[in-house]
């Protein structure tokens, strides 16, 4: 398989000196497998990029295969600049986690809602057929996949392909389900060690892996400060909506 990082940031693209070395693009991965399937992992603003490379040198017309991890921004929101999705003839299936309360052609449709994109979804040129999918695996062609639940504040989903003899995880903003990680009086570093059912579940899903892409975006001194208090209810929103004649 053939691996390319098109963006490695989160929550928003950090363009500039500082981030030179990895990009300052929010998460897009690539992978082509030996057969020529190409996977796309998100589509953060590294989609961009990606886009580009493809309209000038992928052969046409082209197919794939994108695969959300979930909706936050920072994963979708090179979605609408996806310059292959424009064209038609192009194909694509991509593939999500469903939301809450919500479908993930709607989700990425709000994003494209007039007020914010002057094109909206039903507007782009490729043919794009839309997978809500749980947990388990399926088989696209020769390559297996097979997805997880993660543990975040959205519906996230964790994906392993399995192709041309190699593994590929791609897990994005997974939380450890609990903050110690390990049995007291047992050996770190063996599955029957890890304390909490969903962290072994977790580390399961990644055995014998041939490549893991996994987050680690704060040290172990900054997470009690970033992690989510479950117990601090959201501030209420008042939007007055009179006119000034009105007042």
């Amino acid at each position: 398989m053939y691996l390319r990082f098109w963006g490695t940031r989160g929550s928003i693209a950090t363009p500039g000196p500082s981030t030179v070395e990895f990009g300052g693009n929010t998460s897009c991965v690539e992978v082509i497998t030996n057969s020529g399937a190409r996977f796309i992992f998100d589509c953060g603003t590294g989609a961009r990029g990606l886009g580009a490379h493809l309209m000038a040198t992928a052969p046409k017309p082209m197919n794939a295969t994108i695969l959300l991890s979930h909706t936050h921004w920072d994963h979708i929101q090179g979605f609408p600049f996806f310059a292959p999705l424009f064209v038609p003839g192009n194909e694509f299936r991509v593939c999500g986690p469903k939301g809450a309360n919500t479908t993930l052609p709607e989700v990425l449709a709000g994003q494209m809602e007039y007020t914010y994109f002057p094109v909206e979804l039903g507007q782009l040129g490729a043919l794009i057929t839309y997978y809500d999918i749980p947990e388990g695996f399926r088989d696209l062609g020769d390559v297996r996949v097979s997805t997880q639940l993660l543990n975040h504040p959205a519906v996230a989903l964790g994906y392993r392909i399995e192709a041309d003899g190699a593994s590929l995880l791609y897990l994005c903003d997974h939380e450890p389900y609990w903050e110690s990680l390990w049995h007291s009086n047992s050996t770190p570093g063996k599955l029957e060690s890890i304390l909490h059912d969903g962290d072994r579940r977790h580390a399961m899903f990644m055995l014998n892996a041939d490549v893991v892409i996994h987050d680690s975006q704060y040290t172990p001194e900054e997470y009690p400060a970033k992690k989510k208090d479950s117990t601090k209810q959201p501030r209420k929103v008042y939007i007055d909506r009179r006119h000034k004649s009105d007042q």
